[in-house]
């Protein structure tokens, strides 16, 4: 397993992340199986994990916390929130109130006394960036937090939140993670440049683009809308959706690629991520024993000039085929009364 440096952090991290949100009651229920894929992937030289609060409802972090046992010092780990925890309108988002409450919450169901990389899972319109990188300084100088980072942000609340931390004298974002794949590229235009400006690490989720790029949808027929995560974000999936009808000929073609190179379509997936220079480590997020077994088998897999030309002639650079698949939204697009008078 190649490995690369977070950023400016020198933490040194494998370039495959073992993403655990599908462990727990939203993919794989049960634990001690879980707990065998993380100390797999482990063994096969992934050492950085990372999870949410909000996965599973906190199941996926006390999953993750049993794997750690006996080998906490093995692991880089990464954790994030943001995201609702409950009913009372003050837990979520990213003030001084719920961050505080959320990262002990983290590091219980953890059981463990830091994380290396605690990242705000979202931004957050209704918080001024400078009390959310005030309370995340204090974090990393108690000891709980080594570093910090974002995730969804667009390039500039990146800048912003840069500019912030230098101008107050806090701890800065020191780590990126967007969504990034074949079928997802808008990051190139902007995130991934404006991150290795400011020397972020950045670590991408999604490589797969939800399954696509699994080869398990190769024809409108393979699209069973009414399970799984495809009945929650069906504009993701709908075949009938001309933005997601592309994306079978996309596949046939990319599929002669990997054919070519005598790869599953996988492999060749999760090696484009990796190619960027831009990029530190590419999240892989297994259900199954079987799909972590077949993501690991690809991680020797390095594309050359040529095959990186076939592919932007299928999909162009900094764009995404269905644009409506973005997960952050601004506020100045999702609320059309703060663009109306």
């Amino acid at each position: 397993m190649e490995r690369r440096i977070l950023g400016g952090t020198g933490i040194s991290v494998s370039e495959y992340a073992f993403g655990a949100m599908m462990l727990g009651k939203w993919g794989n229920p049960d634990h001690e199986e879980g707990v065998r894929m993380l100390h797999t992937a482990l063994d096969a030289g992934v050492d950085f994990w990372d999870t949410a609060d909000m996965y599973s409802d906190g199941e996926n972090e006390q999953i993750v916390g049993k794997a750690l046992k006996g080998r906490r010092d093995e692991v880089v780990l990464a954790t994030k929130g943001f995201f609702q925890m409950g009913s009372d309108p003050n837990q979520g988002g990213l003030s001084r109130r719920w961050l505080t409450r959320a990262l002990d919450d983290s590091l219980r169901r953890l059981d463990t006394d830091y994380v290396d990389l605690y990242q705000v899972h979202r931004p957050d319109p209704t918080t001024d960036i400078e009390e959310t990188l005030s309370v995340l300084t204090d974090f990393v100088r108690a000891g709980k937090v080594r570093a910090i980072g974002s995730s969804d942000f667009p390039a500039e609340q990146i800048v912003e939140a840069q500019w912030v931390a230098e101008k107050r004298g806090l701890a800065r974002f020191r780590a990126e993670q967007p969504p990034y794949s074949i079928f997802n590229r808008a990051i190139e235009a902007a995130v991934l440049p404006t991150a290795r400006k400011y020397g972020m690490g950045v670590l991408t989720w999604s490589p797969l683009a939800s399954g696509w790029l699994s080869g398990k949808y190769l024809k409108p027929s393979d699209v069973d809308l009414s399970e799984g995560r495809r009945t929650l974000q069906a504009h993701k999936f709908d075949p009938a959706l001309p933005e997601n009808a592309v994306k079978f000929e996309a596949i046939a073609q990319l599929k002669k690629i990997a054919d070519d190179l005598g790869r599953p379509l996988t492999h060749l997936a999760t090696a484009f991520v990796r190619a960027h220079p831009g990029v530190t480590s590419a999240i892989i997020g297994p259900r199954t024993p079987a799909q972590l077994d077949d993501l690991l088998a690809g991680a020797d897999l390095v594309l050359d000039d040529d095959v990186l030309d076939r592919i932007d002639e299928i999909v162009p650079p900094g764009t995404d085929l269905n644009p409506a698949e973005k997960d952050y939204t601004p506020p100045a697009l999702a609320d059309k009364r703060l663009r109306r008078r």
